[in-house]
């Protein structure tokens, strides 16, 4: 009898956006609702999410999903009991890897013994804990719910019961910070030894809390948050955590293989609301509202607020800017293969760059380096000039 090669199956990424917390941070634009809510709401949220899984499992017969990650919002907030009951539709519905990823993001104060025990034993095996500071009077500033002992419970906690992947994010730029103050932040936090670490810059939002008394908090200029970023890069590599994002830094072989999807052109589905997906060719957004994504998703009305199939050009578009997010960078024989554009004018360009120490060619492969990282929008927007002018290669016979 003849033997037929099983198909691979497509790698397929997971995001449940979770748009419930205890409050609303000063500084967040996310989707959220933060405080009280009607009495229900939640129970009606987890049934149209899984309603919603339910139903986009069927689309993917030839994928398999290896992370699933829930963010928020703050998706502790649910309880054990609604995490499971979401991943539990994922695995109903779609093919899961056994070893993939799990990751579900918390705050210090929403995590107990009893959450996380019961989390590790339905198979989520990473935490994304929001530190954001080691100073208390930093953290009330920004509207955090919790302290820094809270944060260093929570680690405890996680380690006693079996999570050995461990990522904390952390802010620096914040009110009155000074460059020897986030320093001695960073190296206090990986006395906690976490495998991965995400570092941001406080970002000012126009319609956050923050926005409004921005001039009054003394926040560290541009300058001041380049050095800190530079020193944090500096620390973090010291300590053995490679960086291979703009804002993030792992211990060898323990990388966010959800957001690497992100960075590499990987596809994801996306549910509830504000949440995005790239699928099949098409990219789209659920409308940020999570009244309008339960009736939709209950009573087949629309949820989306954007869907558009991605253009060949676009595609190579998000190539350079998200590969040149990463470590790993851009490699011109890969661009003129998929997307048939010319490299050598990009190239050019790259060149002026490394002579300014913003670039590297190493193997074949264009990155940024740490000072190029902090002028990524504008070199992006160079590129991306560029591009725009190319015309495109001769299809190959």
């Amino acid at each position: 009898m003849p033997v037929f090669a099983q198909q691979e199956k497509i790698p397929l990424g997971i995001y449940v956006h979770v748009p419930f917390c205890r409050s609303k941070c000063q500084y967040c634009d996310f989707y959220s609702l933060g405080g009280s809510r009607e009495k229900g709401l939640i129970e009606s949220y987890l049934e149209a999410v899984c309603l919603h899984i339910k139903e986009a499992g069927a689309l993917a017969p030839g994928y398999q999903v290896d992370t699933v990650y829930f963010g928020g919002g703050t998706p502790s907030f649910l309880g054990a009991d609604g995490l499971v009951q979401i991943l539990n539709a994922v695995r109903r519905r779609f093919s899961v890897s056994g070893n993939g990823e799990i990751t579900f993001e918390a705050n210090p104060d929403s995590v107990t013994e009893k959450l996380l025990k019961r989390l590790r034993a339905e198979g989520f095996n990473r935490i994304s804990l929001g530190v954001q500071s080691d100073d208390d009077g930093l953290l009330k500033k920004l509207g955090r719910p919790h302290s820094y002992r809270q944060a260093v419970q929570a680690v405890e906690l996680a380690r006693k019961v079996g999570f050995h992947n461990l990522s904390l994010d952390l802010m620096y730029g914040l009110p009155g910070q000074s460059l020897t103050a986030w320093e001695e932040t960073l190296e206090h936090v990986l006395e906690l030894s976490p495998e991965h670490m995400s570092c941001y810059g406080l970002k000012v939002e126009e319609g956050t809390p923050l926005w409004q008394y921005k001039d009054a908090v003394n926040l560290p200029d541009d300058d001041a948050q380049a050095d800190m970023y530079l020193s944090a890069v500096r620390i973090l590599k010291e300590h053995g955590y490679a960086q291979y994002e703009i804002s993030n830094f792992a211990r060898r072989g323990l990388r966010s293989r959800h957001n690497l999807k992100y960075w590499t052109g990987g596809e994801y589905l996306g549910f509830g609301p504000a949440a995005s997906s790239d699928f099949g060719g098409k990219r789209f957004t659920i409308a940020p509202d999570i009244y309008k994504y339960m009736d939709g998703v209950k009573h087949g009305g629309p949820i989306l607020s954007e869907c558009q199939e991605v253009p060949a050009r676009e595609r190579a578009g998000e190539y350079l800017m998200l590969r040149l997010r990463t470590s790993e960078g851009i490699d011109g024989e890969t661009y003129m293969r998929q997307y048939l554009l010319p490299f050598a004018p990009l190239e050019e360009l790259l060149q002026q760059y490394q002579a300014q120490g913003l670039a590297t060619l190493e193997g074949g492969r264009w990155r940024l380096t740490p000072r190029g990282f902090l002028m990524s929008n504008s070199i992006l927007v160079e590129l991306l000039e560029v591009q725009e002018h190319t015309a495109p290669l001769a299809k190959r016979r």
